[in-house]
């Protein structure tokens, strides 16, 4: 069995372990700036790990939602659905001394694959941390295909 790895992040600035079998996206295509896409060779299952800029005008869990549903419009979801949404303990975070919050979330949306018409069902997994003093929303989106 291959063993994990650690992979860094936005040129160092921070790094996550991954699984054996993590694909970097951006060593098959473009990828924007402030992403970091991996997928799984086999299972069609991706991370994505982005910066955001901090949308300040949404707080608490509605914040966690704001960004689900931004998703969603980015993917041309035909059905967007939240399922769970709770805080993170911010003590147990590597972040904890600049997040301010923190909440995970799981919901489904409706989504075609590119270059594909049939629609699926895909259960999503977000992270949000919130880390105003850099201005910033950390999302990491885990993509669980059917």
């Amino acid at each position: 069995m291959e063993p994990t790895r650690d992979y860094p992040l936005f040129g160092g600035a921070f790094s996550a372990t991954l699984p054996p079998g993590a694909i970097d996206v951006s060593d098959l295509r473009p990828v924007p700036d402030n992403q970091e896409v991996f997928c799984h060779r086999v299972t069609d299952q991706s991370l994505i790990v982005e910066l955001l800029e901090l949308q300040a005008h949404v707080q608490g869990e509605e914040a966690a939602r704001y960004h689900f549903e931004d998703v969603g419009g980015v993917q041309e979801a035909r059905a967007v659905q939240v399922e769970t949404v709770q805080p993170l303990v911010l003590e147990n975070l590597a972040l904890r001394g600049c997040c301010q919050e923190a909440w995970i979330l799981s919901g489904q949306q409706q989504v075609a694959k590119e270059n594909q018409q049939v629609a699926k069902y895909v259960t999503l997994h977000q992270a949000l941390l919130r880390l105003p003093q850099y201005q910033t929303d950390l999302l990491l989106t885990f993509n669980q295909p059917p």
